[in-house]
């Protein structure tokens, strides 16, 4: 934590200069962020942060309101709000953007197994290959990604209905709950399983009544929305490190002083601090609760079966992402290493 707490203290430092820059008749912005995400979840945690640091630097002439758990859209309507310009911001993400604009060669991104850590993922995200991808994503739908932030490494979290998993072929039959996108649906198909298209807010009564056996996601995001009291299994797939993009309508983006621009931008650097050390922080010490105090049992599969299994269904993404796309980022990481 200390590390994190110094970052955040740089961060602030720096942000009291700029922040000096908006007076008493400097233009007022009140802008609403949509995200799905629970109160409790690191996220949107990091979205207060953000507008807490906004509201003061920006003498209060920037507000940021945050609309948690779905309460203005879901997740697809929310970015299509942003659009459209009926929603100011939300928290978008390659797989959905591959979509919705849609733009399909953006999911690469996102890809199961693309990348070995964090390093390796904001090497790509924050350098000329993720550069490319967020400038032309703006051009085609309007939308601007203004950050990055780590939401966890997805895991399997099963009922006991489904038994004991270990390779995909344990997963045949199983109804998964996936995101209702085709880049997530392949996700669900690549770990085995027949992947079910919910909405994330659906999914804690879906998984009590039965309607779907299990379902993935990090570890603090199964902890905030207390997916442990109604599910059995973690199995450690390790296969997808999630991100999210706090996004803002291009026009919006565009009609605010630069001034505003870069206290959005470094505030959203300390939001993505906070965010980021609150998830290592619970990716570090939730197994330990979910077994010792809930009950579920964690097994570590074979994960180079999963691994194999998801390189066969991405074969045919080849002419979707584009030739070598894929190869392209985990080759980044070979090089961010053999660099160091």
């Amino acid at each position: 934590m200390r590390a994190g707490r110094i970052l955040l203290v740089g961060l602030v430092m720096l942000l009291v200069a700029v922040g000096a820059a908006c007076g008493e008749d400097a233009p007022k912005f009140t802008l609403k962020l949509a995200t799905v995400a629970s109160p409790t979840q690191p996220q949107t945690q990091g979205f207060y942060k953000f507008a807490e640091v906004v509201e003061e630097l920006s003498g209060g002439n920037i507000k940021i309101e945050v609309f948690h758990s779905g309460q203005l859209a879901d997740q697809k309507t929310q970015i299509l709000g942003t659009m459209r310009g009926s929603i100011d911001m939300c928290d978008g993400s390659p797989s959905w953007y591959s979509d919705i604009v849609p733009y399909p060669e953006i999911g690469v991104l996102e890809a199961a197994y693309a990348y070995r850590d964090l390093d390796h993922l904001y090497y790509v995200l924050n350098g000329p290959i993720g550069k490319a991808y967020w400038e032309e994503l703006r051009k085609r739908s309007g939308l601007v990604v203004l950050d990055s932030w780590y939401l966890g490494t997805r895991q399997l979290n099963l009922k006991k209905s489904v038994g004991e998993v270990r390779t995909p072929a344990d997963m045949k039959g199983v109804k998964l709950r996936m995101p209702g996108s085709e880049a997530w649906i392949d996700v669900g198909r690549g770990l085995g399983a027949n992947p079910t298209p919910l909405g994330f807010t659906e999914v804690y009564l879906a998984l009590k009544t039965g309607t779907i056996d299990g379902q993935d996601n990090p570890l603090p995001t199964d902890d905030a929305n207390k997916f442990y009291e109604v599910t059995d299994y973690i199995v450690l797939t390790d296969h997808q490190m999630t991100i999210v993009n706090p996004t803002i309508n291009e026009k919006l983006w565009n009609s605010m002083p630069e001034d505003y621009k870069t206290i959005m931008l470094k505030a959203l650097e300390v939001g993505r601090y906070y965010n980021n050390e609150l998830v290592l922080e619970q990716e570090a010490s939730l197994l330990s609760k979910f077994q010792n105090q809930h009950g579920l049992k964690i097994i570590m599969p074979d994960k180079e079966a999963f691994m194999e299994n998801m390189k066969r269904t991405y074969e045919k993404y080849e002419d979707i992402w584009g030739k070598g796309a894929y190869e392209a980022i985990q080759d980044a990481g070979k090089a961010l290493y053999k660099a160091q």
